[in-house]
């Protein structure tokens, strides 16, 4: 009997050994396969968590924490400025809000370009870089490209007047000369939002120029007309010095005067010293 006993506890511990066995090798398997899967299912490129509009932004709308959403970008077309916390975008839990200042759509990153700092106005002052002033040019539906402007734009400044004094050639001394090009237009009239100025015949436009500018566009503005020309979008060209009058616009050549020269006259004695003749330069009489 006992030794039945005994034969039935070493058949019941090698089954269970056994048991363990095949319990171990299948948990295994599993986690091997479960680690392939999980590898397969890895991105191929690596990404990181940022902020991004869930909703259309206008030029000064406050930026809204329930309009933005958080979602993952490839790391190697990161743009620059972009947020990735949101107590960076929205500091003091946004006590002091941020403002847009270029208009964003769904899906859009938000950068630091595109909003203000925290607390700060979206104002005039936001579009100017450091260095630049703005100034304003008075426009009408000729001057100012029939109201196609709109701020981001970039325009050629053209300046119509006379000069007194300047040595020019015959006729009229009015003329057109290219004094600023490539200037950036911030705001059309008192609108700096790019939506509310379409198919606005505008009266000022205000760009944004150096002190140095700001100076010569003065002194143009007062002393004679201001006309703008609108740049292509994509044109990276510098216009060259431009410069055109009544002559040049109808293609007259006019012939330069040749100033005859009269050659001194000089009057003379001779005289007579022994055997030579001296000739002695006396004043002319008239």
């Amino acid at each position: 009997m006992r030794v039945i006993f005994g034969a039935v506890l070493l058949v019941g511990i090698a089954l269970a050994g056994f048991a363990v066995h095949m319990a171990q090798s299948y948990v295994g398997k599993y986690q091997a396969a479960l680690a392939n899967e999980r590898q397969a299912r890895k991105p191929a490129i690596e990404t990181v968590d940022i902020f991004v509009a869930n909703a259309s932004f206008k030029y000064g709308e406050k930026l809204d924490p329930a309009k933005v959403l958080k979602i993952k970008w490839p790391k190697n077309s990161l743009p620059a400025g972009i947020f990735d916390a949101k107590e960076t975008l929205f500091p003091d839990e946004n006590e002091r809000p941020r403002y847009v200042l270029r208009a964003m759509e769904p899906g859009e990153p938000i950068m630091a370009v595109k909003v203000t700092a925290p607390g700060q106005d979206a104002g005039l002052t936001t579009r100017l870089a450091k260095g630049m002033r703005a100034f304003a040019i008075r426009v009408d539906v000729a001057s100012g490209v029939s109201g196609f402007l709109r701020p981001g734009d970039r325009v050629d400044v053209y300046w119509t007047g006379s000069v007194e004094g300047a040595v020019r050639s015959e006729g009229n001394r009015d003329f057109t000369k290219l004094i600023q090009a490539g200037v950036d237009l911030i705001a059309i009239d008192q609108t700096a939002n790019v939506e509310g100025v379409q198919g606005t015949i505008a009266r000022t436009v205000t760009v944004a120029v150096r002190p140095q500018q700001v100076a010569a566009l003065a002194q143009a503005q007062n002393t004679g007309r201001l006309s703008l020309s609108l740049v292509g979008a994509l044109d990276e060209t510098v216009a060259e010095a431009i410069e055109v009058d009544q002559s040049t616009l109808l293609g007259i050549t006019r012939e330069e005067k040749v100033v005859e020269v009269q050659e001194e006259k000089v009057c003379t004695i001779r005289t007579r010293r022994g055997a030579e003749v001296v000739e002695i330069p006396i004043p002319c009489s008239q």
